[in-house]
């Protein structure tokens, strides 16, 4: 387990402020091609695991993954599979709602969209067999650097281990460690754009269940 260090939440205020000025110095067809990687490796997994439930997120600004992640992720769901998307709660959990498409999308707090259909309640997320989840940074270990409001965390904590956890991140944003508190939840696996899917073996989980392929001529996995 990672040590836990008092002054680990302002340790985690400066690699946020510096993975926010580096993402907010891509260029626009910077961030257009990292989308383009990033969804291209989210879509075989999907296909491949086929789950019936997933969730995942409406990136906004420099996130990986470009506004239209939802609509492509879904597009690759098995007949009948299910996409939901979080609802921040005004305690700063989660609930969660199905995606019905983007005329389904309204306007939140902090920047984000959201589904406006039925809430489904926070334990909705323990029934899905993939997430893809948002972060600023993850390291070797799984552990992710969020915004700072511990919702994930909280959400993370409803999801059993037999889950796989994906966090897409732009390159450079897969580190070696993160300071950690005892709150921190950690991921089993990130996409980036140049090397594809990386399984976190020391992660719970580790990489059981992901294997690693091979798309137009890299070779992703560990």
């Amino acid at each position: 387990m990672p040590e836990f260090s008092d002054g680990a939440e302002e340790a985690k205020r400066d690699v946020r402020t510096a993975v926010l000025a580096h993402r907010r110095a891509l260029t626009a067809p910077q961030r257009a091609d990292a989308a383009g990687r990033v969804q291209t490796e989210l879509v075989a997994l999907v296909r491949r695991l086929r789950p019936l439930r997933m969730t995942a997120y409406v990136p906004v600004g420099s996130e990986p993954g470009g506004p239209d992640l939802p609509a492509v992720l879904h597009a690759a769901l098995p007949p009948g599979g299910e996409l939901l998307l979080p609802v921040l709660r005004d305690d700063l959990d989660l609930d969660w709602a199905a995606w019905s498409g983007p005329a389904g999308l309204v306007a939140a707090g902090r920047g984000m969209r959201e589904p406006a259909g039925p809430r489904l309640g926070r334990a909705a997320v323990a029934g899905a067999h993939l997430l893809v989840l948002p972060a600023l940074a993850v390291d070797h270990r799984g552990l992710r650097l969020g915004r700072g409001g511990g919702s994930y965390d909280r959400a993370l904590a409803r999801v059993p281990v037999t889950a796989l956890t994906v966090v897409p991140l732009h390159d450079g944003e897969l580190v070696e460690a993160l300071p950690a508190e005892p709150h921190d939840r950690p991921v089993r696996a990130v996409v980036t754009p140049a090397d594809g899917l990386r399984t976190l073996d020391a992660a719970p989980g580790g990489a059981a269940g992901v294997a690693p392929h091979t798309s137009a001529g890299r070779t992703r996995g560990r």
